[in-house]
């Protein structure tokens, strides 16, 4: 079963979403397994991972092509959309120009949740900013957000903002990178922020590295590292997590990370063992 928090006030979403960098591509489109993609992307929706992360740097936009081909016919109310805006277009025309055309890709009216997909110090955030609810008020996105932003510029960030608050600060966050829990964490919480924990697994690298403390938990629950180092994250408050895969099989795996919790100690001992 699913496991439901508020990202904001009176929306709850799955602590577990699907992320999609390197489907369809990375930087230039790869369309060579897009029938795999578009299987995977509406099997992790049928497992309950309902939250869909992308955004337009995605294989040039292609990973937003394939989400909208999975989800065509779908219950758009169950859904919740994540996308974002690259770092060379938060000027006020392109960023709304690459809202319109995140919105065409994905083949939707409205995305629930759009973000700043790394600050750029070249363009004013105060215009960045502005763009961004404007983005709401046309209607093209519910909520708005930042990634890999620190807590100081998320801090200013919502400074500029007149009638809407930050709802989300995606960045990267697992056992191997620990960083966002010293100061950022305390700083969503504080703001009211939901943090979106992206690269959980490290790409791997999380259960290739040895640690006798991971595993010694992991069979006290019959777990597997992917499952404990996912549970890791969703135990804390405010934390969502959104690993990607196209295996049918890792889907699955990932589900084993909810309806358990790591004790606190055992929290704090990986928590120190990976420090």
């Amino acid at each position: 079963m699913m496991e439901y928090r508020e990202i904001t006030k009176g929306v709850s979403i799955p602590v577990l979403g699907l992320g999609t960098w390197g489907m369809g591509g990375k930087e230039t489109p790869n369309k060579a397994r897009d029938s795999e993609t578009v299987t995977a992307i509406r099997m992790a929706i049928e497992l309950g991972l309902t939250h869909l992360d992308t955004a337009e740097y995605y294989g040039a936009g292609h990973a937003e092509e394939l989400i909208g081909e999975a989800i065509e016919g779908m219950d758009r109310k169950t859904l919740f959309i994540t996308s974002k805006v690259w770092h060379n277009h938060l000027r006020r025309n392109d960023l709304l120009n690459s809202m319109r055309a995140s919105l065409k890709r994905l083949g939707v009216d409205q995305v629930d949740l759009y973000l700043v997909y790394w600050p750029n110090p070249d363009v004013p955030l105060k215009e960045t900013m502005g763009a961004m609810e404007e983005c709401i008020r046309e209607g093209f996105t519910r909520f708005i957000g930042v990634s890999n932003f620190s807590a100081q510029l998320m801090q200013e960030a919502q400074s500029y903002l007149e009638g809407t608050r930050l709802i989300a600060n995606q960045v990267q966050y697992s056992l191997l990178d620990q960083k966002p829990r010293m100061e950022l964490l305390p700083a969503c919480r504080k703001m009211g922020v939901s943090l979106v924990a992206y690269r959980p697994l490290e790409r791997g690298a999380l259960l290739e590295t040895p640690n006798s403390v991971m595993d010694e938990i992991a069979e006290a629950h019959g777990k597997t590292r992917v499952q404990v180092a996912i549970n890791w994250l969703i135990s804390q408050e405010g934390v969502f997590t959104i690993p990607k895969s196209t295996n049918p099989v890792h889907l699955m795996e990932f589900l084993g990370a909810l309806g358990w919790r790591l004790t606190p100690d055992e929290w704090v001992q990986l928590a120190a063992a990976y420090r």
